[in-house]
């Protein structure tokens, strides 16, 4: 029998109270204390609410020192994520933390390495490495051959409370790293190449941020394989609903593209982003007259987790790699060059040009 992880969660927002929620129904967790700086009434309303009695703390050096848990659920904001992790893994906890690893790829590197030495596990919160259609996605995207052309947005027509959590956002951290590593992560995924270089441009639609910031981009990225692909993001109430949600791959073999036609999700509803319905998978083989061999094949989608689920199926994943000694060198490598590929697009728009590898 497994001893339970006890484990410490820092930052009860969103995300944090999500995974607090998951890891009181993983029976191989024990909570065992919350951290929250910014509003630690919040955290004693979600113990009370998930019906533990644990100590509340506001600062993360105190609650480590006192608790010295097995393992740390950072859902901070991205400047504390590597010097947390860090200190978390030297310390001899394993990491959850959610996306992006850290601020600057220097940091990100630091905390990979920090995870090489200590030998502890670090998984970093990449959701749609969960979920089943992505899964199913990248594994059919590796099966067309090479190069790859890779084509994804997620424009995001957000209002009231979901457009102010967005500008918060892009006070830490522009679009195309934010919401961008997540794809870009899925990119590295299906190439399993190192990026060679990148370009990007950017824009600023709205008066509601600061001058020198951006509330849309979009990013084009080519791989040492010869592949390529493009990313696109946009966030605030002028956003078009009509093409919020491209996720399309081509390669020598043919196409694999995510459906999205069927659903009622409401673009401004960010718990929605994840559902898929249908996956397209198109060959390029043709019959001696010129014409398609194969019909277009339709994956419909049977486990379609919810956010909540997913961010659980996040947990017992971190559960099962700390348990079974899971080798996780290729996720943070993606981690990585997925963070590396967003700060270079940043660079890209900023200054007008193409940034080399």
């Amino acid at each position: 029998m497994n001893k339970k992880i006890r484990i410490l969660v820092v930052g009860l927002g969103g995300m944090g109270s999500t995974h607090a929620n998951a890891y009181v129904n993983i029976n191989d967790y024990e909570v065992i204390g919350f951290v929250d700086a910014m509003q630690p009434e919040r955290a004693q309303n979600l113990a009370k609410s998930l019906n533990i009695t644990i100590p509340v703390y506001t600062d993360f050096y105190d609650a480590m020192n006192q608790l010295k848990p097995d393992a740390v659920s950072i859902n901070t904001y991205p400047d504390t994520h590597a010097e947390f992790s860090i200190f978390a893994m030297k310390q001899g906890c394993h990491v959850f933390v959610e996306k992006p690893i850290a601020r600057t790829v220097d940091e990100a590197e630091a905390v990979v390495s920090t995870a090489h030495y200590t030998q502890r596990k670090l998984v970093v919160g990449y959701i749609l490495r969960q979920h089943p259609a992505w899964q199913q996605f990248i594994q059919l995207a590796r099966q067309l051959g090479k190069p790859l052309i890779m084509r994804m947005n997620l424009n995001q027509q957000s209002y009231g409370h979901e457009w102010l959590v967005h500008k918060t956002f892009i006070k830490n951290l522009p679009p195309l790293v934010d919401c961008g590593v997540h794809y870009l992560d899925v990119m590295c995924q299906m190439t399993q190449s190192q990026p060679k270089l990148v370009q990007a441009i950017a824009a600023r639609v709205t008066d509601e941020i600061d001058p020198d910031l951006h509330n849309y981009g979009q990013l084009q990225v080519g791989f040492e394989d010869g592949s390529v692909g493009w990313y696109e993001v946009g966030w605030g109430p002028m956003m078009s609903k009509t093409a919020y949600f491209v996720k399309d791959v081509i390669g020598p073999k043919g196409s694999v593209s995510m459906d999205k036609s069927q659903s009622n999700a409401d673009p401004s509803d960010v718990s929605k982003h994840t559902e898929v319905n249908t996956i397209i998978v198109h060959s390029s083989e043709i019959d001696d007259q010129g014409k398609p061999l194969y019909e277009d094949r339709f994956v419909q989608i049977e486990d379609e987790p919810n956010h909540n689920e997913l961010c659980k199926r996040e947990q017992e994943y971190l559960l099962r790699a700390i348990q079974e000694d899971l080798d996780l060198s290729s996720h943070w490598d993606d981690a990585v060059n997925s963070l590396k590929i967003g700060l270079a697009a940043v660079e890209s728009y900023k200054k007008g040009i193409t940034i080399h590898f």
